[in-house]
């Protein structure tokens, strides 16, 4: 398989003798000298790009980084006839170069696509580049576009090209699946990954009216943070009362380091062994741990769509995997067909990730259909259950107690949304001991802060003020439904959890312009357009709040709309 990688020092004699052999001797660009070598003043601080297969060097890109006073194009076309700006984001890409031995498409595209790799990852925003004739297409692959130069040298003829990084970006989000399968013909070893990394968006766009440095805290009462899911309740007085009267010495102390005490009252509170216990630092922290420890990117994975975003994000951004989606209907109320998903099951998955209740649309499978399915799935494949609401749906809905007893089921619990601990971050996973032992193997010390272990016990102590507090929800949430129904004509989901999807009316504004114009108004939702195929551009999700707030929100929707 072919090694995409940075040349290395001892790769610079192969490379300057394989520029003579094909620039010399084969097209005649230079006169042939005694040394079999070529290279120019630039390759000091030229930065060079090999396809190497086994030890030998299939081919080479370089790039000229800004800052060394010169580009090699300027050799053809003077700088004052270059449509450039000449600043600390103009990169040069030349000498693309395969080894007659091994010419072909493939190690050409590879080769063009790290340099841009380098190129984005260090903060390029222009790319200039001279393409032989031989060997355009691959330039213009990429998404750069010819300049008007066309310039003869020896006998070769080249095109002088140009793009903005922003523009090949976008290029190249169109090509993903042709991108998908050049990344599995290589291993690919270069100090980025081959596709880039972006956040997975979660909400949170309220920080942008208090400050994320935390400046204008007073303001939060002025906003109304619905695009995230946070319990609209505080947590249980007890939690409350034990972190304002021990603060200081919270900030100042080193937790347990195995989060000893929140794991047994975890296993007390969910009549499970302690040994089936893994805690983390919020729900995203055991998704990246667990999945980044089981899964490559030769591994198969199931999921919803729509879904909560961080799986597909993980899944596919991170680990690389190959991702089939079990598509929900807008018509069935994004209800999961359960004999039809069994049918899905035979198809020899690795992973299969299920978020029930799901988000966005809060719709829950009942535990005994979903412990038949799940019995019936290959013990070589692993589930992962997402019950971060599913305390909202009943707790007598957990799937914990069934987890630990099967051989390849885990149940991944947040204690953020349930028990107004967002803040503090506290979560855990609940399998049986074996499903736990690598990930404990991978988990750091301290990791779990003190006040949030401490705040964890605390809510777990407290079930029937939550119990309240989840009743509370439900008639809030169906409260809100039939305003949002009624007075405004959109369509809710009868979902379960502290929230609800609506799709807007087709008449009105999109989900995007509603957001914005809600959030000129101090209310933040969610647009949820992009995380589901059946999402269409009208759907967004607004968490429940207290009546007064809800009430507010409606409010300001109407205005909205």
């Amino acid at each position: 398989m072919l090694e995409i990688e940075i040349a290395r020092g001892k790769d610079r004699d192969v490379i300057y003798g394989m520029r003579h052999d094909v620039y010399a001797e084969e097209l005649g660009q230079h006169t042939p000298n005694t040394t079999g070598r070529l290279t120019d003043g630039l390759d000091e601080r030229n930065v060079y790009f090999v396809a190497r297969k086994g030890s030998e060097i299939a081919g080479f890109i370089s790039v000229t980084p800004p800052g060394l006073g010169s580009y090699s194009v300027e050799k053809y076309v003077p700088r004052e006839d270059l449509p450039l700006t000449f600043d600390d984001g103009l990169y040069e890409v030349r000498l693309l170069t395969v080894h007659p031995s091994h010419r072909g498409a493939i190690i050409a595209a590879l080769l063009m696509y790290a340099a841009f790799r380098w190129i984005e990852s260090h903060g390029g925003s222009q790319i200039v580049a001279i393409g032989r004739k031989e060997v355009l297409d691959n330039y213009l692959m990429l998404g750069m576009h010819p300049l008007g130069h066309t310039i003869e040298s020896g006998r070769v003829t080249f095109e002088l090209l140009s793009a903005s990084v922003e523009e090949l970006r976008q290029n190249l989000a169109d090509r993903e699946r042709g991108l998908r399968l050049l990344e599995r013909s290589c291993h690919w070893s270069m100090t980025m990954p081959f596709f880039p990394v972006s956040d997975c968006y979660h909400g949170g766009a309220f920080f942008d009216a208090i400050g994320a440095r935390f400046d204008d805290l007073d303001r939060r009462d002025e906003i109304i943070n619905a695009d995230v899911l946070d319990a609209w309740f505080p947590p249980a007085p007890q939690v409350v009362e034990s972190l304002r009267a021990h603060l200081p010495w919270l900030l100042a102390t080193s937790p347990p380091t195995q989060c000893e005490g929140m794991v047994e009252a975890i296993a007390d509170a969910r009549d499970v062994p302690i040994q089936s216990i893994l805690p983390g630092a919020g729900s995203s922290d055991l998704i990246y741990l667990a999945f980044r420890e089981w899964l490559d990117p030769d591994a198969h994975v199931l999921i919803l769509d729509p879904t909560y975003g961080e799986y597909a994000h993980v899944l596919e951004r991170v680990v690389g995997c190959r991702v089939d989606r079990f598509p929900l209907h807008r018509a069935d109320n994004y209800v999961v067909q359960t004999d039809q998903l069994a049918e899905w099951l035979d198809r020899d998955y690795d992973l299969i990730a299920l978020v029930n209740p799901n988000s966005p649309t809060g719709i829950s499978i009942a535990r005994p259909q979903l412990e038949s399915l799940l019995r019936e799935v290959d013990p070589a494949t692993r589930v992962w259950i997402d019950e971060t609401y599913v305390d909202y749906a009943g707790e007598e809905q957990s799937l914990e107690r069934f987890a630990v007893t099967q051989e390849n089921v885990m149940v991944c619990k947040s204690m953020s949304k349930a028990y107004g601990l967002s803040g503090v971050r506290a979560a855990y996973l609940c399998g049986a001991p074996h499903l736990l032992e690598a990930l404990r193997a991978a988990t750091p010390p301290w990791c779990v802060s003190l006040p949030a272990q401490l705040a964890a016990v605390g809510a777990l102590a407290s079930p029937e003020y939550y119990r309240g507090r989840y009743k509370e929800t439900a008639a809030l949430r169906d409260e809100m439904a039939r305003d949002l129904t009624d007075r405004l004509d959109l369509t809710c989901v009868p979902g379960v959890a502290n929230f609800l999807l609506c799709h807007l009316p087709e008449t009105g504004p999109t989900a995007a312009s509603l957001v914005r114009r809600c959030r000129e108004r101090g209310l933040y939702i969610r647009d949820v357009s992009n995380m589901g195929l059946e999402m269409g551009d009208r759907a967004v999700r607004i968490a429940v709040k207290d009546r007064e707030t809800n009430q507010r929100m409606i409010e300001i929707v109407s205005q909205s709309m």
